[in-house]
């Protein structure tokens, strides 16, 4: 856009300086033997080739430059000559910004969060342990200190990041695993981020804000094993405690059903007993004579004995 606005005024200028706008000069009508004859202005031709070549290249090493700074974005105007050499005073600059590039350059620096994620890196834990982390977290650059950052790093937020911040934030994960044993971490991992951030902050919090952060820490394969194997005998032990639970239920259930069955056959004997002695208490001799009436066929007997007559039975074989 810039280039096309400086080649159409340079040729503008250069066009009227030399005339080459005057369409009329570029021919002319001479007498020949043979009449009349329409002959075209080399010169002028010329020149205007010369005006179209020269507000081209004038447009390509145009200096004037225009950029856009993205909103989430704070722009800093850096001087590249003078005694005022790196960020003026009127560094900071929003919107479209026109400049010089020859004389400064715009650098742009992020100030909503970015996600940024590590390569694989070892670090020693409390008691000599190596594990391996892949950090990841979120970051945003402190717009009120970005010029001061500039000044002193001297590099873009790309280099920035990959260099100084990265180095910061591995040397805050080690300082902090340092406090902490191998189990600890993967027993309390939440407790051992949140201080891995704390210790972060303090150390980049002049130019950066730092969140989110995930060590996705890795612990070595034997620490793995003795983790599991840890894991796996807490499980054991628990499920141990479960069944004794279970079957202190179940003793405790037989006992009460055992009781209610002994409960009932108390009842039951104690009321067959009861009836025993009602029964007994009904029967007396008026109450047998009784029955004996109620049973009897209206038959007397037909044999008569006397007190010391016996009775043979013919039994036939």
């Amino acid at each position: 856009m810039i280039f096309l606005l400086t080649f159409i005024l340079a040729m503008l200028i250069l066009g009227t300086s030399f005339g080459v706008f005057n369409f009329k000069n570029y021919t002319s009508e001479v007498e020949t033997r043979y009449g009349k004859e329409t002959k075209l202005n080399s010169i002028l031709v010329i020149k205007a080739v010369v005006v179209v070549l020269v507000s081209f290249i004038i447009g390509m090493i145009n200096p004037i430059t225009v950029e856009r700074i993205d909103v989430g974005n704070v722009g800093l105007k850096v001087n590249n000559t003078g005694d005022e050499r790196g960020v003026s005073k009127t560094a900071y600059v929003t919107g479209w910004v026109f400049y010089n590039n020859w004389l400064s350059r715009i650098k742009e620096f992020p100030v909503t969060q970015q996600h940024i994620d590590y390569e694989e890196t070892s670090i020693i834990t409390r008691g000599g342990f190596q594990a391996i982390i892949k950090p990841s977290f979120n970051w945003s650059v402190n717009p009120g200190n970005a010029a001061d950052m500039y000044q002193n790093l001297k590099q873009d937020v790309d280099q920035i990041k990959d260099t100084w911040l990265k180095n910061a934030i591995i040397g805050a994960v080690n300082d902090i695993a340092n406090l902490y044993t191998v189990d600890s971490i993967f027993n309390h991992r939440a407790e051992f981020e949140a201080d891995i951030v704390k210790e972060c902050n303090k150390r980049v919090s002049k130019w950066f804000n730092v969140s989110q952060l995930r060590t996705n820490i890795v612990p070595p394969k034997e620490i793995t094993q003795a983790i599991n194997a840890k894991t796996a005998a807490v499980q054991e032990a628990q499920a141990a405690i479960q069944q004794k639970i279970v079957a202190e239920a179940q003793a405790q259930t037989q006992i009460a059903k055992a009781k209610g069955d002994s409960a009932q056959a108390v009842i039951s004997a104690s009321g067959r007993a009861e009836a025993v002695r009602k029964e007994q208490q009904y029967l007396t001799p008026m109450y047998i004579d009784y029955i004996r009436v109620q049973r009897w066929d209206g038959k007397y007997p037909t044999t008569m004995l006397g007190g010391n007559t016996s009775t043979l039975l013919n039994l036939n074989k």
